[in-house]
This record gives structure tokens, sequence and C-alpha cells, in this order.
């Protein structure tokens, strides 16, 4: 027999040759991944010259090596196997191997124990990895990532299947894996799944001791261990780092001052956490006893107050407090004026028997522990001074934006802090006594005095003055009279309605509105200043009053400093009647009354160049107003109302651009039957005049018998419907109308005008004066020469009568040529001076 070893022939035998199927590696498992190698070697061959089939199951492989390998095995190569052997040249073959099973198994997977879990910190954790039952096995270990292998350090151990870690801390804490090689054959198992440590503190003991707060010599303190976590707990007590040999309770019992000093403790038990941390250190220190302070507020205090002592030993809550006054050992009287709580005592309605020493200590109750009592303190009572509120300026009312100052006068020479209030809440606090309030506010004030070194009551609380802020108020404008008699004076009086005190007035005349001028509120007007514009009186007088002063005029007042300014009064106006010299108001019909629902045209019409002429109105509480803005229409220079209303009434006129004013009409529309026609206009002295009654329903009576009264005197009866005045004079001026048993018309003033002289009749008159004067003078210029005639004429100085005897008519003749030259020289400056 040959057993051929694939390197040559050992024995030789004779038949057939055997062949025989080898897998390595030869363990029992074998892995995916694995590299295995299956190894045939024919027996009893007499040759060397060999192929090889492989067969797997039923599908063979031809191979001329005696090995066959595969490198990374699968589950898939899983089966039998079998070898045969044949002679390349001799055509021999040996007989099939028996076969062999190739089983192939999947990679373990690793499981990761942790014991304990969770962990106490200072124990000592294991953490053990198993892959099946192979001991063939070495592990590697990862901590927090899958291929982060720990760090170990001097606490850390490595046998086997086990990693240890002693005296856990909480950096160990975090995630674990672990996986594990087969070296000699380059196989890792599948890693382990992850597991956590967790490493917990031990539990935490503290110390308390009781009583609490500062503790004195004599008095006795127990201690108590308090450990939160878990039960069944051994204690354990450490004075000044020494363990005492003292029982395991949880409380223990010292007396001071001997056994004072740091203590701690701890706990232990059979179970884990078998132990807790050592306590923190509670410090047991004997205190000297404290002594009692005492402090009064406020001190002095004034009558009525109501006084506080308040005494304090350290900050102790547990101390109550005994109160002495006049002797350190004389408890005070209480009555239903004191109040005692914990740490105070309290004097309501202090008065001068409240006055004197007072001390004060303090007790521990539960403990027999007194303070040392404290110096004493002594209160005392005193009037409190009065506080007087004045206002400056004392007005009597005051403007919404009008400054003014509270002032608050409080005898005492203290240093205090001035507080104000209004309506009883605090609105001003200052050192200075005065409060300016600008602007002024409602309200009811009041003062008082605060001790500026603690905030304290000071003063009394003052008198109340009662504030009360009234709108901006207008100033109020008249002007009297209002119809100008040219050379009388014109009075404007301005006030304030609600207040008289303290004003200073300003007057201005109206203007047409210009932007960027003083103007009024509607800007219907611009103002400019009168001359003397500001005055304390409340009044301005025009003398002598001409035709230049009608138009309209403002005031407004001031005072106070700064100036508060009233707003400004509504324009009143000072009309004329007399037709003016640059326009002149024409009405249709002509008259001054007028029945409602009648038209009315009004017209002005100018006699020189002025433009911008605008046709206005003056009704009683609706002030000025302008045609076309609410009433009436445009039509070129006239005015129409096609159908005028009672509230048509008024004072209308004309008025330019420049400010200049036409004649006023004073218009009066009536709802009644008769009216009373009389000129709109000023009557001259001397000229005829004629008043009509109209009745609004004239065909209804054709012959009516009417009355004319003048200042509410009958003056002509049963008349027709007219009265004529054929000449009238000063006194006819009044108020007319007339009446009938259908009703009576309104009243209609009727002014007439002096008779003034124009500047052609004045020299007419002065050149007839001067002719008569003339023909005087002439009459005796005659007369003395025809005297002189008959005395011979005077003496020739050639002719022979001439004698010295007649030299005495010569003064005589001299002093008639004299006289003839004067009145002939008078004669001619009489006449220069009216021609002229």
């Amino acid at each position: 027999m040959h057993i051929y070893d694939g390197k040559g022939i050992f024995q030789v035998s004779k038949g057939k040759a055997k062949a025989v199927l080898t897998i390595y590696p030869t363990s029992s498992q074998i892995f995916s991944g694995e590299s295995v190698t299956l190894r045939c070697n024919i027996q009893r061959g007499e040759v060397t010259d060999w192929e090889y089939t492989w067969r797997k199951d039923v599908v063979d492989t031809i191979n001329r090596n005696h090995e066959y390998e595969i490198s990374e095995v699968k589950i898939s190569d899983n089966g039998d196997y079998r070898c045969l052997g044949k002679h390349i040249d001799q055509k021999k073959h040996s007989e099939w191997s028996d076969a062999v099973r190739l089983t192939v198994t999947a990679l373990p997977e690793t499981t990761l124990t942790v014991n304990p879990d969770p962990a106490y910190n200072g124990e000592t954790v294991t953490l053990t990895c198993s892959v099946g039952s192979d001991s063939g096995w070495s592990f590697t270990w990862y901590k927090d990532q899958k291929k982060k292998v720990v760090t170990l350090s001097g606490k850390h151990t490595t046998t086997g299947a086990t990693f240890t870690i002693s005296r856990a801390a909480e950096s160990d804490q975090g995630l674990y894996w672990c996986q594990g090689e087969i070296q000699s054959r380059s196989i890792s198992s599948i890693i382990s799944d992850p597991v956590t440590i967790t490493v917990k503190s031990l539990p935490t003991a503290s110390v308390k001791a009781s009583p609490r707060g500062p503790l004195y010599s004599g008095e006795t303190v127990t201690l108590q261990c308090d450990i939160s976590d878990y039960r069944d707990w051994t204690y354990r007590w450490h004075r000044d780092n020494h363990l005492l040999p003292i029982p395991t309770s949880k409380t223990t019992t010292i007396s001071l001052p001997d056994q004072a000093g740091q203590y701690q403790c701890e706990g232990t038990r059979t179970r884990r956490p078998e132990r807790t941390y050592l306590s923190s250190s509670l410090t047991i220190v004997v205190a000297a006893l404290p002594k009692a302070t005492l402090t009064i507020t406020p001190n002095p205090a004034y009558t009525g107050e109501t006084v506080t002592l308040t005494c304090s030993v350290g900050s102790d809550s547990g101390w109550r407090y005994t109160w002495y006054k006049d002797n350190s050992k004389k408890v005070v009287t209480l009555s239903g004026r004191h109040t005692i709580t914990v740490f105070t005592f309290t004097l309501k309605r202090a008065a001068e028997s409240d006055q004197g020493l007072y001390w004060c200590q303090g007790e521990i109750q539960s403990r027999p522990i007194s303070s040392i009592i404290s110096d004493p303190v002594t209160i005392t009572v005193k009037e409190r001074p009065v506080a007087v509120l004045t206002l400056q300026p004392n007005w009597p009312q005051i403007f919404s934006g009008e400054t003014v100052t509270l002032s608050c006068d409080i005898q005492g020479g203290e240093e205090i802090e001035y507080v104000f209030y209004n309506s009883g809440k605090s609105v001003y606090t200052k050192t200075e006594p005065e409060y300016r309030i600008s602007p002024a506010k409602n309200g009811l004030y009041t003062c008082e005095g605060l001790q500026k070194r603690n905030g304290l009551k000071h003063s009394q609380t003052s008198n109340a003055i009662q504030l009360t802020v009234l709108d901006k108020p207008q100033a109020v404008l008249s002007v009297s009279p209002q119809w100008l008699n040219p050379g009388d004076s014109v009075t404007l009086s301005c006030g304030v309605k609600e207040s008289s005190t303290g004003w200073r007035f300003f007057w201005y005349r109206t203007v047409p509105y210009t932007a960027g001028l003083l103007s009024l509120s509607d800007t219907s007007y611009s103002v400019e200043l009168l001359s003397g514009n500001v005055t304390s009186e409340d009044s301005y007088t025009l003398i002598p009053a001409g035709p230049s002063h009608t138009g309209g005029y403002v005031c407004r007042a001031g005072r106070g400093d700064p100036v508060y300014d009233t707003l400004y009064s509504e324009p009143q106006f000072l009309w004329s009647g007399d037709l003016q010299p640059s326009v002149s108001l024409k009405i249709r019909p002509n008259r001054i009354q007028h029945f409602t629902s009648k038209s009315l045209s009004l017209s002005c019409e100018e006699k020189r160049n002025s433009t911008g002429w605008r046709l206005k109105r003056y009704r009683e509480k609706a002030g000025e107003s302008e045609c076309g803005s609410n009433w009436g229409s445009i039509a070129g220079s006239t005015c129409t109302i096609s159908s005028i209303r009672k509230k048509d009434s008024g004072v209308y006129w004309c008025e330019s651009g420049s400010g200049e004013y036409s004649n006023a009409v004073n218009i009066t529309v009536d709802v009644g039957t008769l009216i009373l026609e009389s000129p709109p206009y000023p009557i001259t002295e001397g000229d005829s005049v004629t008043l009509s009654c109209t009745n609004r329903y004239q065909e209804t009576n054709p012959n009516p018998k009417v009355d004319f009264y003048k200042d509410g005197v009958l003056i002509r009866n049963e008349t027709t419907l007219e009265m004529t005045i054929p000449a009238v004079s000063k006194s006819d001026e009044g108020f007319y109308k007339c009446k009938s048993n259908e009703g009576e018309s309104p009243e209609s003033w009727v002014t007439v005008r002096g008779v003034t002289p124009g500047p052609s009749t004045s020299a007419l008159v002065g050149v007839v004066v001067g002719l008569v004067v003339a023909g005087v003078l002439l009459a005796i210029l005659l007369v003395l020469l025809c005297r002189y005639k008959k005395a011979g004429g005077p003496p020739s100085p050639r002719g022979p009568t001439w004698t010295p005897n007649r030299t005495k008519d010569l003064p005589r003749a001299r002093l008639l040529m004299l006289g003839i030259h004067v009145c002939s020289m008078m004669l001619v400056l009489l006449l220069l001076d009216q021609v002229m």
C-alpha cells in the first residue's frame, strides 16, 4: 500500500487507492467569513501525478491541486464534500473519499452585562462579556463610541471576559460595548449592544442643632443627623474630625460650653448604598450675652403723633421684650393707647405724660436666657408747628394756562421738606417752601412739613386752598356810543366776565386779514395796536371821534408774570350813518324798516378809487359776517337777500380791502303789520323830512288812521299815513314809531346833523360880510371927506390967502387924511382875506 501525502509515496499496497478528505481548521465551529481549506489525500496510490475532482453534494469541480480553499466561507457553502484522485497518464483513479460535512455558523453575538447597576460613587463595577461557550475568545472594551477603546487607568482591570472599575465615579458614567476575538483565526464577534453605566452619588447626611441661633453658656443643645434617602441607617458622630464613642442614634445631646466644637455625622447600612457621605461641619459656638438696642421714632415727637419704640437683640426672632419707664426695673404701665408686638412698643396719640426715660430687655422664653438691658432713651413730646398755605397771586379766579405759586409757611428751625398735596395726593416735594404751578390745575391744595433727616411729619397739615381753574377767558368789549356823532368822544370798555382782578388791557383796531400779523382766531380780521395801547384802566377814549375812527375794535386783557393773555374779544364796531367820501351804502327799498319775506338789495357805490369792497353786517349774538358767507347772494357790487327774515335785522355797511368803511344802516326786519319808513341817513337841520307808516296789507284799508310817536310820546293823532316836519332841528332827533288799530311799527332812530358850512359857502358868506363892512367904512370915509370940503380943504402953500392965523386948522386936516388912509387899507385887507 502506498500512502500519498502530496510529496511522495511512503507505502505501496495492491489495489485501488483510497481518497481521504480533511477540512481545516478542524474546529467544531467554522464561522462565516473564515478561510476554509479542504485537503484530499490518496491512499494506496502507486503514482504521483493526480488530478482531483471535488464534489459538493452533486456538483463536481476538477482541480490539479490536492487542496481546495474557500477564502471567505459563507452559509451557502454548507454541505457534504468528497474528493476523487485520477492519474493523469495511467488513467487510473482512486476511490471517492468518504463524505465530510462542512457546517458554517454565523458570527456569534456578544452579550454585555453590568453589575451593579446603578452603582454608587466609590463602588466596584464589573462588566462581563460572553460569546457562546467557546473559551477561545478574548475581548475588547469600548466607551462612549463603538470604536473608541476604553482608556485604562489604575482603577481599571481586565481579566478574560470581565472589565472591572474600582472606586466608580461620575466620570465612569456612559455607554459601553464589548466584542470577542479569536486571534488565531482572525475572527471577531458581532459587537454587543451598548449598556449604560450610571454612577449615583451617595446619600448625603446633614447636621442641625436645636435650639437654633446664637447659643449661650449653660444651655443644652440637641444635634440631629438627617439622611433623606433610604432607611435602616446606623449613625456615627464626629467632633473636630474625631469619631465619637457615643451611641449610634439619630440624635445626641451636648452641654455648653464644654462640648462646643465642629460636628459631623454619617450613616452606614448593610444594604446598598452601604454608607453616606460625611456631612458638612456644623460649628457650635458659645456666644456672649447680647445687649438690647432701643430706638425711638419719631423723636422728638409731636402731640398726637404715634411713637414707636423698637428693641432689637441681634437678628434672632426668638426674643421677646420687656419695656421699662423712668426706672430700669419699673415695667411700663399699659393703657388703651399702648400696643406691644414682638419687638415694638407703640404709643398712640402721644402726650406730655409719655415723656421720660425708657429701657428694654430681651428674653428667650423657651430658654433661660435674658439679654443685657438697653441703654435708656428719652422721649420728648412737643406741639407740632402750624403750616400756613397762601396763594400768589391771590386772584379769586384762576384760568387755564395761568401760573400761580403756593407758599407754605412753617415756623421752626429744623431742616424740613415741604410737601404739597392736591386732593390728598402728594404732587410736589422740595426743600423750598414754594410750589409754582404752571399751568395751574384744579384741586384742593394743602401742605405740610416733613423732617428732612427721617421723612417723618413735622408740621400740622395746612389750611386748604381750593383752586378752581376756569377755561381761558375771552375779553368782552363794548363801544359807547356805537354810532358816531362827529366831535363827541367814544369810549371803549374792556372787561373779563369771570374776573376783574389784576388785569391790564390791550387795545386794537381791526384791519383786513393779513397772514403774519396778529389775527383773530377765525381769521376774519387782523389787528393792530392803537396808540397808548396798554392801560391799567378798563376803558380807552377816542377824543374827538371822527369819520376816520369808524371800524372794528378789539381788546384783550393780560396779567401776571409771565403775562397771561385772555382770548381776543369779539370785534365791536363804531359806525357812522353819515355818507363817506369813499363809498356809500345804498339800500333798496331805501328805508330802515322792512317787512319779512320781501326782497332787500344793498350795494356799495364807490365815489373814488378804492377797491375790494365787501358788504358786511353785524347782528347781536351772531357777530360780524360777510354777504355770501351764509346769507345773501353777490352780483357785482350788489348783495341781494331774496326773502328777508327777522334774523336779518342788523347793522349793514361796506368795508374795503384797505380797511375803509362806508356809512352804516341799522336795518330792522319785522313780522308785524306796520313799519315806519324813515330816511336811512342823518338829516341836516333845516331840511324837510317825511315819515311814512306802511301797512303790509295796505289794500284792505284804503283810508287808515295812524298815530305817530316820538320817544314814546304821542305827537300826531289819527293822521294819514305820513307825517312831515318841514324844517327839522336838533330837538327832532329821537326814536319814532307809528301805531294804528292794526298794529304798531318798530321804533327807528332819526339822526339830525347841525349845518356844517362847506368851503364854498364860507367863502361866499365871507365876501358878503366883507362887502358890508367895506360899505360901512366907505360911508364913514365919505362923511369925513364932506366935512373936510366944508372946512375949505387943505391950505394951499401958494395961495395968497394963507396966513399964519390959519395954521390952527392943520392938525384936524392931517387927522382926517390919516383916517381916510386907514379905512382904505382895512377895506383892501378885508377883501383880500375873504377872496383868499
